[in-house]
C-alpha cells in the first residue's frame, strides 16, 4: 500500500452502510451518510447510539462493521415546575 492510498472501513447508520476513512469519528460518518442529520446531531436535536441501543460519543472512532443508530433527543420541558409542585405542600 502506498501512501496514497487510504484504507476505507465500513460502518452502518440507519441501517445504511457507509465507506469511511479509517479513523473517522463516529460523527463523520454520520456526515457521510447524511449531512443534515449530522447536524441535528452537532445542534443536539440528534443523539446516536450503539447497535444495542446505547448513547455513543460522536467523537469516538469508528471501526469495521460497527452499527450507529440516530434518534431524537426528547425535551422534557416542565419538569422543574412539576418537580417544585410536588415539594411544595403548603
Amino acid at each position: 500500500m502506498t501512501s496514497d492510498d487510504t484504507k476505507t472501513v465500513r460502518v452502518f447508520v440507519n441501517a445504511t452502510g457507509v465507506m469511511v476513512p479509517a479513523g473517522s469519528s463516529i460523527l463523520e460518518a454520520v456526515r457521510r451518510w447524511n449531512a443534515s442529520e449530522a447536524n441535528a446531531v452537532e445542534q443536539g436535536e440528534k443523539m446516536v447510539t450503539d447497535s444495542r441501543g446505547l448513547p455513543i460519543d460522536v467523537d469516538e472512532r469508528v471501526s469495521a462493521g460497527s452499527i450507529f443508530r440516530l434518534l431524537p433527543v426528547r425535551k422534557r420541558e416542565g419538569v422543574r415546575e412539576r418537580d417544585d409542585d410536588l415539594g411544595s405542600e403548603d
